[in-house]
């Protein structure tokens, strides 16, 4: 569902996302984003999905006010983002990185976890609560001492996490969350993010991590929306994906014996 621009001043909610005819280019003239347009509601949780240099990454950084709009409009909650709103904007939307350590610079992970909300002047008795609460959430209160370079991957991204919950953000967005996790804290982290029931953004390659988060799914072509819709049914579109450069989730591929294919826990024989 596209929101008009004229539609988007009468939608008041903390936690929708709405893009209307974003287009962004570097400054070497690569076009990364193409005319984008989409809307997110509150409560979503949405996967963007596409092929290395689909404008995935582009877009998430729009989403936060890393960059802003070179033309189109983005509203984040109740503000059109420009330079005027970034500050509410970044309040608005807690952005979890691709690399852990782009987010954890400080001596401690409590230091880390408590950045943030000590930047919003919170008093310390109220920082030492929110801090413990997000380091409880992602299951690293054991951690809170060491220095986040000690850290093994799934650990930092735990941290990660407790970083942007800690500062209560109405939209969740996350640009590849699973990188470098081995599948028990792969596993983790989905438990985790099914717990945050706030508007949810994942861009990820990983399209059977979407298949257990994400109820709805955009394709990123080429800067461009190729399609939007149920994952399930983006996912069982063959020429879709081949046309993205995307392959289906391995859950979906079918046993190379026997044809069948595994979708959550029901086996789904194959089609014709």
């Amino acid at each position: 569902m596209i929101i008009a621009p004229s539609n988007l001043e009468e939608i008041m909610s903390h936690h929708i996302v709405a893009v209307e005819n974003l287009r962004f280019s570097y400054p070497d003239g690569t076009a990364a984003l193409n005319g984008l347009s989409f809307f997110i509601g509150h409560g979503e949780s949405v996967a963007v999905v596409g092929a290395n240099g689909a404008g995935k990454s582009t877009l998430l950084q729009h989403l936060n006010g890393y960059l802003t709009p070179q033309q189109g409009l983005i509203r984040i909650g109740d503000f059109h983002l420009n330079k005027a709103t970034l500050r509410e904007v970044r309040r608005t939307v807690g952005m979890v990185f691709q690399d852990p350590d782009d987010q954890l610079f400080m001596p401690t992970v409590f230091d880390d976890v408590a950045f943030g909300p000590l930047n919003l002047g919170l008093p310390a008795e109220e920082v030492e609560r929110l801090v413990t609460e997000a380091l409880e959430d992602v299951g690293a209160l054991q951690l809170k001492d060491r220095p986040p370079h000690h850290l093994s991957g799934g650990e930092k991204r735990a941290v990660t996490i407790a970083t942007v919950l800690a500062m209560n953000p109405d939209i969740l967005v996350m640009d590849e969350p699973n990188t470098g996790l081995d599948p028990r804290a792969r596993r983790r982290l989905i438990n985790q993010l099914k717990q945050f029931k706030h508007t949810k953004i994942i861009a990820t390659h990983d399209l059977d991590l979407v298949l257990d988060l994400c109820e709805r799914t955009i394709v990123i072509h080429d800067g461009k929306v190729m399609a939007d819709g149920k994952t399930e049914e983006i996912f069982a579109d063959r020429p879709l994906l081949v046309k993205s450069h995307l392959e289906p989730p391995l859950r979906m591929q079918g046993c190379p014996r026997c044809g069948e294919k595994e979708l959550g826990s029901a086996i789904v024989p194959p089609s014709g």
